[in-house]
């Protein structure tokens, strides 16, 4: 499916401010959040790590519309910068073999805020001959001053975490000479959670912000931006059942000793002890991508921005 936005007409609401406004409501509340035994928000690497492995292995033309989109922007040994890389699942793949139109990556830089997943990535990336890897650590925008530009800009599953939407897209998009490609889902991805929050807080979940909102308020910025969508396999495999049911036991607050009723509720909703893939398979995943003005566009938001 393809979808040009346009820009916004004079006089709609701020989009952004809608954005945040409705991402706000995807907190967890301060009376759960101070029950919790544990940070909620923790992601395992290892979880991160086999997901950019399975990309990297998959064939090309397999990949989805997000490799392919930043595939054909890329020349031969083109850059990428990956915002928010993890363990490099948006970025490692397009270094990965020859991608369609003969483009193979050859440098990487790598934004992301847990120095874990980093290290992962940098694990991972020493089996690409003759890739050059650079990572920074820090959140996005913050240290975008620290980063140069390259040729395509990647940034997947990340949208849902950025409060403050605007200077985050902006700094995507001066930081690319060619195209930024963004991929989310198409709902919040802690959507396929809402049942288990009804039954162990009765806590009801906001329905937005979606992907669609984030296409329109990155185009009310005048940026043409093509939405694309297919359906998701699962974003997350996990090793065990048992790792699964720590991993959401965790999220929900929740202590050790619930674990045997967590376990009940993952099966209730769908789950195979004997094959624990994430929630939500089979949701709509979405390509967001536009093209840009190329390096100018960075000078000036450099001197902007100071």
């Amino acid at each position: 499916m393809f979808e040009t936005m346009s820009e916004e007409p004079p006089g709609e609401p701020d989009l952004f401010a809608a954005w945040t406004e409705q991402l706000s409501g995807w907190g967890i509340p301060d009376e759960i959040l101070v029950t919790a035994p544990a940070e909620p928000w923790h992601f395992p690497t290892k979880v991160f790590a086999h997901r950019a492995r399975e990309q990297s292995a998959r064939p090309e033309g397999t990949r989805g519309p997000s490799y392919q989109r930043a595939a054909e922007a890329l020349p031969p040994g083109g850059s990428v910068l990956d915002v928010g890389s993890g363990a490099g699942a948006a970025s490692l793949p397009l270094a990965s073999g020859r991608m369609p139109g003969g483009q193979r990556a050859g440098s990487i830089t790598a934004v992301d805020s847990d120095p874990g997943m980093l290290e992962a990535l940098s694990d991972l990336a020493a089996a690409h001959a003759g890739l050059t890897l650079e990572t920074v650590t820090g959140a996005w925008p913050a240290v975008a001053h620290e980063v140069g530009p390259a040729d395509v800009v990647v940034c997947h599953h990340v949208l849902y975490n950025v409060q403050d939407l605007r200077p985050f897209v902006e700094a995507l998009t001066v930081h690319a000479r060619r195209r930024v490609v963004v991929e989310l889902t198409e709902h919040h991805p802690l959507e396929p959670m809402n049942p288990l929050w009804e039954r162990f807080w009765s806590l009801s979940r906001p329905d937005g912000p979606t992907a669609y909102d984030a296409a329109a308020a990155i185009a009310s910025l005048g940026l043409a931006v093509t939405t694309e969508q297919r359906a998701a396999a699962p974003l997350h495999v996990y090793d065990s059942f048992e790792e699964m049911v720590a991993f959401h036991r965790r999220r929900l607050c929740l202590p050790a000793s619930a674990d045997p009723e967590v376990g009940e509720a993952l099966i209730g909703l769908g789950v195979d002890p004997g094959h624990p893939v994430g929630l939500g398979a089979g949701r709509q995943l979405i390509t967001l991508w536009w093209d840009t003005e190329g390096e100018g566009a960075l000078a000036r938001w450099i001197k902007k921005n100071g």
